[in-house]
């Protein structure tokens, strides 16, 4: 009984392939509308998430950290007086944690700038400098003079745009009047020894980089830090160290936030996008359904006398409509092959030569001039799982058409 129920399915797979190879022209037709589909699927979602890693390694890496830790409530508004009182402490309890790369303190503060006779508001950053090199590479930040050094030696960096508001060059001093945590009046002469680029204009027109000890001496601040930046080494990792180190520091009044909340705008933003971009793979699923339903379609009109001439030597409606799905089903697995090769090979090249902008474009306050795909897992299932089910929902219905032929009808057909 099991030999004989088998034999139906394994004609129905012979006669499948025959009409593939058969009918070699409609064939191809077919499978060069999956091929293209899976292609630009693979290579819009190889771009866009390559799109998305950039910029979010960017943004992370130059300015927010992975994950953060404050003072409670410092993120929601901000205060000199918030601060962590043992950072080095913290910091090596962090730095113990699975999956932290490095992490960083810093200091913030706000105050006036004048170099010569040239005023405007900047934001003080005091600066661990070995630890924000290894951290988020500040030293590749500097595009004129040289990085802060590594002992406080009342020296400054400042933001591109802060130097040209300032007409100010490597070499000029920059003072700086402020407040400090105690109530006093804060300020201070310091020699600008570099320049830099973040990629973030608004930062790069106020900020103004120190020795964190120069800051903590400049506000007050002996020992204290407003803020640890956390690097991870993998940030698909980020909520479950962020858990960790909350769990390892056990303290209730600190808060540990991973980019996510610190970057609300910038992630909803970054979200929005995307769903633009979901829109766009639908565009191109509707395309691939429609080309596969024209040539399916197509097919079972040509072949209705076959059909009727099947139907007439006893075949089932069942068996027609199953025959007509595997050869689709065919189709589509060879098509989805070709298609991951193509996919794979395309989103290769462009991870390593990427396409270039004429101008640069900004997301987030970040500047981006070239956009780099990724070859991943995604790029890969979702074409594959698109390019299927398109093909196989849209082969129903000439599948029913088929399988419903009246023999009589279609025997007269030519």
């Amino acid at each position: 009984m099991n030999g004989a129920r088998r034999v139906p399915t394994i004609m129905i797979l012979k006669i499948a392939f025959r009409n593939i190879f058969r009918q070699k022209r409609r064939t191809i037709l077919t499978a060069l509308a999956m091929i293209v589909g899976f292609t630009l699927l693979s290579l819009t979602i190889g771009l866009s998430d390559g799109a998305y890693g950039g910029v979010i390694e960017m943004f992370t890496r130059n300015r927010t950290g992975h994950i953060q830790v404050h003072r409670e409530g410092y993120l929601d508004k901000p205060s000199l007086y918030k601060t962590i009182d043992n950072p080095s402490v913290v910091g090596s309890a962090i730095q113990n944690t699975p999956g932290v790369e490095a992490w960083t303190q810093r200091v913030y503060g706000a105050g006036l700038g004048s170099v010569g006779e040239k005023s405007t508001g900047v934001q003080i950053i005091g600066v661990d400098v070995a630890q924000e090199i290894q951290a988020t590479r500040f030293d590749n930040k500097v595009i004129k003079g040289d990085i802060l050094a590594e002992i406080a030696s009342h020296e400054a960096v400042i933001g591109k745009g802060l130097a040209r508001i300032l007409s100010a060059e490597v070499g000029s001093e920059i003072v700086i009047f402020s407040q400090g945590a105690d109530g006093s009046l804060a300020n201070d002469v310091y020699k600008i020894v570099g320049i830099v680029e973040s990629g973030d204009d608004i930062t790069d027109r106020t900020g103004c980089y120190l020795h964190i000890e120069d800051a903590q001496e400049l506000f007050v601040l002996e020992g204290r830090a407003h803020e640890i930046v956390v690097i991870v080494s993998n940030i698909n990792r980020v909520d479950k160290v962020t858990s960790e180190i909350e769990a390892n520091l056990s303290d209730s009044t600190l808060d540990v936030a991973p980019w996510q909340v610190i970057a609300k705008s910038f992630y909803r933003a970054m979200k929005t996008d995307q769903q633009g971009d979901a829109i766009s793979r639908w565009v191109i699923m509707l395309i691939v359904a429609i080309g596969v339903l024209n040539t399916v379609l197509m097919s079972v009109l040509e072949r209705t006398r076959e059909y009727g001439v099947l139907k007439a030597v006893g075949t089932k409606p069942g068996q027609i409509f199953w025959l007509v799905i595997c050869e689709v089903v065919i189709i589509a697995l060879v098509s989805i092959c070709v298609g991951a090769l193509l996919g794979v090979l395309a989103n290769y090249l462009l991870s390593i030569y990427g396409i270039t902008y004429p101008e640069e474009i900004t997301f987030g306050g970040m500047k981006l001039k070239t956009l780099y795909a990724e070859v991943n897992v995604r790029s890969l299932y979702i074409p594959a799982i698109t390019v299927m089910l398109s093909a196989a929902v849209v082969s129903l219905y000439p599948a029913i058409k088929a399988a419903r032929i009246m023999p009589a009808k279609a025997m007269r057909t030519h």
